[in-house]
């Protein structure tokens, strides 16, 4: 659901990839320098038989309710590190971040997969920002909120930081984003979510901005919210195996992907009035949800699709920036009403 990143493998059983995907040649055409494509191994039947089929346009009702979106150019991210985080740690995910913006990154890259989110608009046509940049950080490292945090003490972060830090409180182009650390646990998490997004109230933080949280699950869940890099019990005999993360680190790996999830969702709904299918906006599902567990071309009903495997085995489906690989689920894409990823192989 859109406010929060459900659990991956039970969500990837739901999903099926849309099977008319036509992407340009520009932009989705698969670079296999130093890499080969790779067909993660196939589930087995029983995890293989939805026919929900939300990765198609046929029953997607995906529209637009009037809110702004980031379209203000650059989106300031406001990076919150909470717990106990290393410089290594750090850098690859703010490699990440960086990588979203226009670059020389050879395709298939992260700039690349960011084009489908600025495909989307608000009411004026404006779209969403193509350039994002990390504006601040602040580092909780003394867990001002404890080492359990619920949603309300979470927004309680969002205000420590910019009391302390002292952030700007940045209405129209600003993303609060709130990293946890392996050691702490967050309501719900590993339960029923991953990361989720939402606003802050003004009653706790004084001001209504738009924040996402994210966990790593390194420790607490890593076949829960760092599929495929991990798998759940349940899929062993014939199931598809964990695959190598690009970075050598399965909870930060797969935590980038629910990052990536977060940021494309908050940027095309930030206030929860904008882009997003169904009738109820304190439920809605959103442009990440429609292609979750969703990594490559024929993917979908338990399999990830198509990726890329380096030599040394780490699998990845797009390139960064200082010569980093990810591994990034797809997103719907509002021209080709089907998901997308820069790594589509049609």
């Amino acid at each position: 659901m859109s406010l929060h990143h459900l659990l991956l493998p039970i969500l990837i059983l739901a999903f099926s990839a849309a099977s008319s995907l036509a992407a340009t040649a520009k932009d989705q055409t698969l670079n296999t320098h130093q890499a080969e494509v790779f067909n993660p191994k196939l589930p087995p039947r029983i995890l293989s038989s939805s026919k929900k089929f939300e990765g198609s346009s046929d029953i997607v009702d995906l529209r637009y309710h009037m809110g702004p979106v980031l379209s203000s150019s650059p989106i300031n991210i406001y990076l919150i590190w909470y717990g106990r985080w290393s410089v290594s740690q750090k850098l690859l995910i703010k490699d990440f971040i960086y990588s979203i913006s226009p670059s020389a990154t050879p395709s298939p890259s992260v700039s690349d997969w960011w084009k489908t989110v600025s495909l989307y608009t608000d009411q004026t046509g404006a779209n969403v920002s193509r350039t994002v940049v990390i504006a601040k950080e602040h580092s909780d490292t003394g867990y001002s909120r404890g080492s359990h945090l619920t949603r309300l003490s979470v927004q309680q972060v969002i205000a420590t930081a910019v009391e302390a830090a002292p952030f700007p409180v940045d209405h129209r182009n600003g993303i609060y984003l709130i990293l946890t650390s392996q050691d702490v646990t967050v309501e719900d998490f590993c339960r029923a979510v991953c990361g989720f997004h939402y606003f802050t109230f003004p009653s706790m933080v004084g001001h209504t901005l738009p924040y996402a949280w994210i966990g790593n699950s390194g420790k607490q869940c890593p076949e829960v919210c760092a599929y495929p890099f991990a798998v759940p019990g349940y899929m062993g005999g014939g199931g598809p195996g964990s695959l190598a993360p690009p970075n050598g680190d399965v909870g930060l790996d797969g935590m980038i992907s629910v990052i990536a999830h977060e940021l494309a969702e908050l940027s095309t709904n930030p206030l929860v009035n904008a882009w997003y299918a169904g009738e109820d906006p304190t439920a809605p599902t959103e442009i990440g949800d429609l292609c979750e567990g969703l990594y490559g071309t024929g993917g979908g009903g338990g399999y990830i699709g198509q990726v890329m495997r380096d030599q040394k085995g780490k699998t990845y489906n797009m390139n960064g920036n200082n010569g980093r690989k990810f591994m990034v689920q797809w997103i719907w894409s509002p021209v080709l009403k089907a998901c997308a990823g820069p790594n589509a192989l049609d």
